[in-house]
């Protein structure tokens, strides 16, 4: 393994060029005297100017670099964990999901407004499905307009007036060196985030046992299994980019989620508390003790919480598309 130098596969954007920069410095520390040179690949997404959901959706951004892999022309792959489909390539894996960033969704104005100091009607950009939802369930007169490109390109966009705002990963911001033109960071309780926001997915093939044993050395198990919620989440709902559809994890040190599902007509209503039924969100905050870690057994606790990932994802799944509250069984 020590003289085998890997090719690392990723898209050609300067944030995917960034990511991918962080998980081979990883990789270099754990294994300083293994070799990386990275390749650039270009996805449909990145060719095609149309809206996601008019390409195809899933897998826009990642199944040349997955082809690619098949083909042996590069023995890891990165990519960013919300484009990557929640339903495996055969033959691949994800053998490592590094320490997660930031998952919060960030609104960007030339200014520095906030939303609710946006004029009425202002125009924000966003491509998702599920940020317009949640964004006019906190602002009904604003505008959600499509928008593609890079981050780059649509902040320039902002600072053009093309748009009056417009809605990113706080990640990716973070990863490019620009956090600062963040003008306010929703919670995850106010925009549930898309599976897998703010995590990277470093994948191999299943039978590349040197490239799974260097990768595996970086995986951040935490990330791991929130991840695995989020994925069989969306999974389980057989979403795509088009459906309203988030869920976030994590541990404090019980596992919690928030998790959000909208209908065709914009979202799961519900009533407000002053009787005005309002387009909205299901977030839900759920303490599992039956799954508690304790401090002499992270690693299996998280372990057999991982395994349990797809099951608790069902039962959420479930409970939304009926309309009922989350609880404790």
């Amino acid at each position: 393994m020590a003289d085998r130098t890997f090719t690392v596969g990723t898209r050609g954007s300067r944030l995917a060029l960034a990511q991918t920069t962080l998980v081979v410095d990883a990789l270099k520390a754990a294994h300083p005297t293994a070799q990386f040179e990275l390749r650039e690949i270009t996805t449909q997404g990145d060719r095609s100017t149309q809206p996601l959901s008019e390409i195809g959706g899933q897998g826009v951004f990642t199944k040349a670099i997955e082809d690619a892999l098949l083909a042996g022309e590069i023995n890891i792959a990165v990519h960013s964990m919300k484009d990557l489909p929640p339903r495996l390539t055969p033959g691949l894996m994800i053998a490592a999901v590094p320490e997660r960033g930031d998952p919060r969704d960030a609104l960007v104005t030339k200014d520095g407004r906030s939303l609710a100091e946006l004029h009425p009607g202002a125009r924000i950009g966003t491509g998702s499905a599920r940020r317009a939802v949640q964004l006019k369930a906190m602002r009904a007169d604003v505008e959600c307009v499509e928008i593609r490109g890079n981050v780059d390109t649509r902040i320039r966009k902002v600072d053009d007036g093309e748009y009056d705002a417009i809605v990113v990963a706080m990640a990716g911001l973070e990863r490019l060196g620009v956090a600062a033109r963040a003008s306010q960071i929703f919670s995850v309780e106010e925009m549930v985030p898309s599976p897998g926001q703010g995590a990277l997915a470093v994948q191999v093939r299943a039978d590349d046992l040197d490239a799974r044993g260097i990768a595996g050395d970086i995986d951040h198990r935490e990330s791991r299994a929130a991840t695995k919620f989020e994925r069989a989440f969306l999974e389980e709902l057989g979403a795509g980019c088009a459906t309203p559809a988030g869920a976030h994890a994590g541990f404090d040190p019980d596992l919690w989620w928030h998790a959000m599902l909208a209908d065709e007509d914009g979202a799961i209503r519900r009533d407000d508390g002053n009787g005005v039924h309002v387009v909205t969100t299901v977030s839900v905050r759920h303490l599992w003790r039956k799954l508690t870690r304790s401090a002499e057994q992270d690693y299996d606790q998280l372990f057999y919480l991982e395994e349990q990932m797809p099951k608790i994802a069902e039962r959420v799944v479930k409970k939304l598309r009926a309309g009922e509250p989350v609880v404790p069984s």
